[in-house]
């Protein structure tokens, strides 16, 4: 059996400790929080046995095999070069990091390591997206030419330490879009991106970072992402993650999920809306699939590239909204 710790005690946190509950091939030993107060709840509904403040703490005096970072961003690089160094497989929340410096340092640490990185690009294991992959990865849609996603929050969007550019690295974009952004490289094949155009601003709240952005990527594989991103806005045309593709043969999409071309619609047969956009089960099986990446020793995907890559087009996007400049990416 797995020794799992997790480092943070929120709400993700608190999704992933019940994820690591439900499978048999794990225990949770330890939780890292910097509040006690916050830990000890988390303690007392899955009988942690070990209660740290620090991560390095942890490292010293408990023996696990598994760290999940669900702590705030600025924290992600300093505790996965930590655990990484100890031999300690790591899968840290989105974003990976600050930005794509701390990323690449990250992905560089996990080459040098024994123990594997996963990024909790979540929506990747959803089986409406994994219908919708599959059925573009079949070329049913013909060539993809462009994408149209979303990362949203309707009416509502986070307290604390999101809304804080010290300890969030950035805002809306690098939250939910960043979701919408990952989505839809993850149904496009994992292309490079080319360049980075964005338009990113704060208008619903009074915080430095942002609550509303539009960016466009051009892919390396010739296709162009169009993402929205934000907190607090009046509509949406589609909940987090939804992305619509756009082929030479026809068109697909997630919630409600289905593909069409000239002569007749495929329902995926999913219900919509469903009762929770966000289930629980997502994470159990991103967690499930984590847990056979370290018994196999196979490279997690979404892995340190992945959430590098990410990071990349996220740090473009807000050059280009302070430059008002299409911004390379390399």
């Amino acid at each position: 059996m797995l020794k799992f710790a997790i480092a943070g005690a929120g709400y993700i946190a608190n999704i992933h400790a019940e994820a690591i509950h439900t499978l048999a091939e794990a225990e949770l030993v330890a939780v890292v929080d910097r509040f006690p107060e916050t830990a000890v709840k988390l303690q007392k509904k899955y009988q942690v046995k070990h209660y740290y403040a620090m991560v390095d703490d942890l490292l010293q005096n408990t023996s696990i095999d598994a760290l999940v970072i669900s702590t705030p961003n600025y924290l992600h690089f300093s505790q996965t070069i930590s655990a990484l160094k100890a031999g300690v497989h790591v899968m840290v929340e989105k974003p990976m990091a600050m930005n794509a410096v701390e990323a690449y340092q990250m992905l560089e640490s996990s080459q040098n390591s024994s123990a594997l990185l996963m990024v909790a690009h979540c929506w990747r294991f959803d089986p409406e997206v994994l219908w919708l992959y599959q059925q573009a990865s079949s070329g049913y849609l013909g060539r993809i030419i462009r994408t149209k996603g979303y990362g949203v929050h309707q009416m509502w969007g986070p307290s604390g330490w999101f809304t804080e550019a010290r300890f969030a690295g950035g805002g809306a974009m690098a939250d939910m879009g960043i979701h919408a952004l990952d989505t839809a490289r993850f149904l496009l094949g994992d292309p490079q991106p080319d360049s980075v155009y964005a338009r990113i601003g704060t208008y619903y709240k009074d915080f430095n970072v942002d609550d509303t952005g539009i960016l466009i990527v051009n892919w390396k594989s010739g296709a162009t992402s169009y993402i929205e991103s934000g907190w607090w806005q009046p509509h949406s045309d589609g909940p987090e993650a939804a992305t619509q593709l756009y082929g030479t043969h026809g068109f697909g999409q997630l919630f409600p999920t289905y593909i069409k071309d000239q002569t007749q619609v495929q329902n995926s047969g999913f219900i919509h809306p469903r009762k929770e956009h966000c289930p629980q089960s997502l994470y159990n099986d991103q967690m499930a699939y984590f847990i056979q990446c370290i018994q196999t020793n196979r490279i997690p995907c979404p892995g340190a590239v992945e959430g590098w890559t990410n990071m990349k087009v996220v740090d473009a996007a807000y050059e280009s909204a302070r430059t008002g400049k299409v911004i390379s990416v390399d």
